[in-house]
């Protein structure tokens, strides 16, 4: 199984990114997708997740800003990300939680960085 992430980069404060989340192999059923972040210095922490049904949960600071979603189809999850902070400033990990047995796979990390 291998997380594929893109879409980071450089955005002023006050723009939007849209980070992808592409899941490939051999993958019998994806329950939980999810996004977390380290930044400089801090621990790594949820952003957000969505749940096989849709259900959704995000960090407060990043509620009413950040859209987490899913296509089933192409294995892929999304977050689109508006009025982009200077704190919003971290490395972005995709994670996936798998079958069964619900074992957890991380994708290798996308750099987004918010210019004040």
């Amino acid at each position: 199984v291998q997380l594929q992430a893109s879409g980071g980069g450089l955005v002023q404060t006050g723009g939007s990114r849209r980070l992808s989340c592409a899941v490939s192999g051999t993958i019998l059923s994806i329950n939980t997708m999810g996004w977390y972040r380290r930044a400089p210095g801090k621990q790594r922490e949820l952003v957000a997740d969505i749940s096989s049904g849709g259900n959704t949960d995000y960090a407060n600071v990043v509620k009413g800003r950040f859209t987490i979603s899913r296509d089933n189809v192409k294995d892929t999850v999304y977050l689109q990300m508006n009025s982009l902070k200077p704190e919003d400033t971290a490395v972005y990990y995709c994670k996936v939680n798998l079958g069964v047995y619900a074992h957890d796979y991380w994708g290798q990390g996308t750099q987004v960085t918010v210019s004040s």
